[in-house]
């Protein structure tokens, strides 16, 4: 069967304008175009859709996913096993702020009373959830299991004004750092007042501090690119900007 590109989009529930988007940037190109230029998708490209848009609601850029299903060694039936997980993790996530929402009605409605530590239970649970989801196999290889499980079990026991300082500094890093980029210096003194509000940031986390694992991280923010998503969303290039400043403070630049 063929469709059309209003079938198509009708049946996605996309725009006609995102799949003639997707055609211009090679992201999905249709199977045929007849001699007056209408475009015809067959279940290949049926197919390849419905992994874009997967990749699409986990977050991923359009050109990060084009690097991905265009790919020849990518394989479908497993990526759909990826997603599958992945969803999981986010019902999980949800599962818990559900509940702490819950907790929180009750409580609001005198059905309950809800100590001050639950109010930021679900929040940090969730917060673990989503960083074991996305980055967790890359940091659990890099650093080891005991390091990383040390490292959450430190959110875990954060005090409900540590949390606060903890959400509070991370806006504050990216702040810095999208205010150092316009100097375009990472070894100037905007960009390492950044790089030192990013170490206080890890160190609410991080067991213990060293220069090879900071340097170690920044390196994984260009080379990862949902790492570098997380810091691009300041200014393109943000994460390469980032870790040029953290091995300059941490003597580790070329």
């Amino acid at each position: 069967m063929e469709y059309t590109v209003q079938q198509l989009a009708q049946t996605a529930s996309v725009s006609t304008r995102t799949l003639r988007y997707y055609d211009e940037i090679g992201l999905l190109e249709p199977a045929r175009k007849s001699s007056a230029g209408y475009r015809f998708y067959g279940r290949q490209e049926v197919d390849k859709l419905q992994q874009i848009l997967f990749y699409r609601e986990l977050g991923l850029g359009l050109e990060e996913i084009k690097k991905i299903v265009n790919n020849p060694a990518f394989d479908g039936p497993a990526a759909l096993k990826s997603h599958r997980q992945e969803l999981l993790e986010k019902r999980r996530q949800l599962d818990l702020l559900i509940t702490n929402v819950e907790k929180t009605i009750s409580a609001a409605e005198g059905m309950s009373q809800m100590k001050d530590h639950e109010k930021f239970e679900g929040f940090k649970k969730a917060l673990i959830e989503e960083n074991e989801q996305q980055y967790g196999k890359e940091i659990r290889e890099k650093y080891g299991d005991d390091t990383v499980n040390e490292s959450n079990a430190k959110m875990m026991g954060m005090s409900e004004e540590t949390y606060g300082r903890f959400t509070r500094l991370e806006t504050e890093v990216l702040e810095a750092l999208a205010a150092a980029i316009q100097t375009r210096d990472p070894a100037g003194p905007m960009a390492q007042k950044a790089v030192e509000l990013h170490k206080q940031w890890l160190m609410f986390t991080w067991p213990s501090y060293s220069k090879e694992a900071h340097a170690g991280l920044a390196q994984m923010y260009t080379d990862d690119p949902r790492f570098s998503a997380y810091y691009d969303k300041v200014q393109p290039g943000a994460a390469r900007f980032l870790r040029d400043a953290i091995n300059v403070y941490t003597g580790h630049s070329h």
